[in-house]
């Protein structure tokens, strides 16, 4: 398969040698599913990369976060300088789904936003599937999207040799039919223009220009161009030209469905007339009628993906198009903080359903709207032949499904899981301060963990007061300013980091020796086995590191946490003594995320400032997010939970304030 080669000044170390020989004898000998149990710190990507370049196949990364994914991608781009590293995450910096509310007879349009530099990064993954072997891709789970068939996708691309005879015309309208917009003004991805005999092209998918140069009906020149400068970077004898949109069709195709999508419509409205429902029936007939008109004339419509099944010839229940359609068999999967990513990925479709299924039964959608949708788990499943999960703190599904559980518990560092203190929740401000100051005077910085937002702000506040330099980082923080206070928490503008769930963040602070917990023993969803050892990990990057879990009476959760974590640190300082390791603490640059993956990440922006107009939007988007945040529970998904929580939080009080 693919030529990888990993560069990088570091030697794995012993712990990540015997990693990567078990995980790499596991994939040789047919292992369906491994798990990598890493500790924080013990260079978990480091030994994925190891693997990656003995495995030598293409590999999909899936992270939970977009955050933790682009951070994923600049590390493995900097392992992997002469491979093609692809960045493959949603490209909306704002969406909020078509939605019918029945209760108050209310339609909600989609909205949305896209970012076209992500939207570029997402076009170069497919272009590079095609065109190469030895690619990364790292991922969030918008990869169990709809992304088109593949098929349509190549044979749509355009191959052009110098010394072709092609009329200028015939590749205008292959231009056109692969999305590309004629624009003779603005230059931007997904645009051409014309000035003489030269056609320039600015591929969706490459920062660089693509011009074409005609002698009459020949083909006389390809060259590559800066689109700032316009200056000539290089020629090419032959090219590829491959579409600016994933759900691209032909014309043929669109035309060919049409009178499959009207026999539906009219099964369908006469389905709601024989029951009585006028109103539904002249809904759907209207809707569809203008959708089949704009195909018709311009082979698009808006929500054109709810019509996937027709356009991507899928029979009803048959898997929708992916990013994995477009991978080669035999890839390798690797699934980031398993822990998170695999409880994300099994309740992906039934949260999207449960949405959809109210557009068809009240006539906004035909019943194959059904169809655009994300795979099914067990779908993910079949394409699951290697799959490593890597964690701190593997879960359920990893553990059981596992072949074998490689264990990592060893930093390159010589450093220690961190030692655990458990003090009384009386006076437990008093004591932190105390603390605190001690940590501070050392030149250390630390995090402290509670349990609401209001109650993150008071005490932020209380330290302040008292003499320390303090910030909060909560969901109501916006994702660049989440970034920015991370960075400057690193270069010491203050010292303390208190929040509600820091783990989210995949802070990797070298600089924070103490980890204060609050209300440790409230088990619950951010006081589970596995959150108290993620959070207490972050301590376990600095040689002074150390937690303090004020509890009045130690839980279950924390008694697993607490056992696992000091069984850690024997084995580690076992080896340490074993080997005369001094541990050390990790140095790392300061760096935010911009600069280590020069692309703008998708901001997570908050509705449109509401008008009086969008009072009962804002109410039935709350009552959607509602029940959206129910059917995460029920489907353990917790983390989901708790943001839906926050965000339901934010538009009760926007809508407080559009109501007075």
């Amino acid at each position: 398969m693919g030529d990888f080669k990993l560069v990088s000044p570091f030697r794995p170390t012993a712990d990540q040698s015997q990693a990567t020989m078990k995980l790499v004898e596991g994939l040789e000998g047919g292992f369906q599913y491994q798990t990598l149990l890493g500790v924080t710190g013990s260079g978990k990507t480091f030994t994925m990369a190891n693997v990656i370049e003995r495995y030598s196949r293409p590999t999909l990364v899936i992270s939970h976060n977009k955050t933790l994914a682009a951070q994923l991608a600049s590390e493995y781009k900097q392992f992997f300088p002469e491979n093609a590293v692809e960045f493959f995450v949603s490209d909306y910096d704002f969406y909020l789904p078509e939605a019918y509310l029945p209760s108050k007879d209310f339609y909600v349009a989609k909205r949305a936003q896209l970012n076209p530099e992500i939207t570029r990064l997402r076009q170069s993954t497919t272009q590079s599937l095609m065109t190469r072997q030895d690619v990364i891709i790292v991922a969030s789970v918008s990869c169990l999207f709809g992304a088109g068939n593949p098929e349509e996708y190549e044979a749509l691309s355009v191959t052009l040799s110098v010394g072709d005879q092609v009329a200028r015309r015939d590749l205008l309208k292959s231009l056109v039919a692969m999305q590309y917009h004629r624009n003779d003004m603005k230059i931007e991805p997904g645009v051409f223009r014309v000035r003489g005999g030269n056609v320039d092209i600015y591929p969706a998918y490459d920062e660089q220009g693509l011009r074409i140069q005609f002698g009459g009906n020949r083909v006389e020149r390809i060259s590559i161009f800066d689109v700032v400068t316009g200056k000539r970077a290089a020629e090419e004898n032959w090219i590829t030209i491959f579409p600016a949109k994933f759900n691209v069709q032909r014309m043929e195709r669109i035309q060919s469905v049409l009178a499959d999508i009207k026999a539906e419509m009219e099964e369908r409205v006469e389905w709601f007339r024989k029951r009585g429902k006028v109103v539904e029936a002249e809904r759907l007939r209207r809707r569809t009628l203008n959708d089949l008109a704009l195909l018709r004339t311009t082979g698009y419509c808006p929500g054109i993906e709810n019509y996937s099944m027709f356009l991507t010839n899928r029979q009803p229940g048959e898997r929708p198009y992916t990013l994995f359609n477009y991978l080669p068999e035999d890839f390798l999967i690797i699934i980031d903080e398993s822990h998170m990513t695999i409880p994300q990925i099994q309740g992906m479709y039934q949260g999207d359903r449960s949405r959809k299924e109210n557009l068809v039964k009240f006539g906004f959608r035909l019943p194959s709207a059904l169809e655009n949708r994300p795979l099914l788990f067990k779908e993910f499943e079949e394409y699951a032949d290697h799959v490593i999960f890597t964690s701190a703190t593997p879960g359920p599904f990893e553990r059981a499904v596992s072949s074998q559980i490689v264990e990592q518990l060893l930093r390159p560092t010589g450093l220690l899981d961190p030692a655990i203190h458990v003090r009384r929740s009386a006076d437990q401000v008093e004591d932190l301060i105390g603390e605190l100051h001690q940590t501070i005077e050392r030149g250390d910085r630390a995090l402290v963990t509670t349990l609401t937002k209001r109650y993150s702000e008071k005490l932020t506040d209380h330290l302040t007061a008292s003499g320390i330099k303090a910030k909060y980082l909560h969901s109501e923080v916006e994702t660049v300013e989440r970034i920015k206070i991370i960075r400057e928490l690193r270069q010491g503008a203050f010292d303390v980091l208190v929040g509600i769930n820091l783990l989210r963040e995949g802070l990797d602070l070298p600089e924070v020796a103490l980890v204060a917990i609050f209300d440790a023993d409230k088990e619950g969803f951010l006081r589970t086995e596995w959150a108290l050892i993620q959070t207490m990990g972050r301590a376990a990057r600095n040689v002074h590191g150390r937690v303090i879990l004020y509890a009045d009476k130690p839980s279950d959760a924390m008694k697993t946490a607490i056992t696992e974590t000091r069984r850690r640190r024997n084995y580690q300082m076992k080896y340490n003594e074993e080997h005369n390791i001094t541990p050390r603490s990790i140095t790392k640059a300061i760096k935010d995320i911009a600069q280590e993956f020069p692309t703008p990440l998708p901001i997570e922006a908050e509705l449109p400032a509401a008008n009086t107009c969008e009072v009962d939007e804002l109410a039935n988007r709350i009552i959607d997010l509602e029940e959206e945040m129910r059917e995460a529970a029920f489907t353990l998904e917790f983390e989901r939970a708790a943001q839906l929580r926050d965000e339901i939080a934010n538009l009760r009080k926007r809508l407080e304030g559009e109501q007075t």
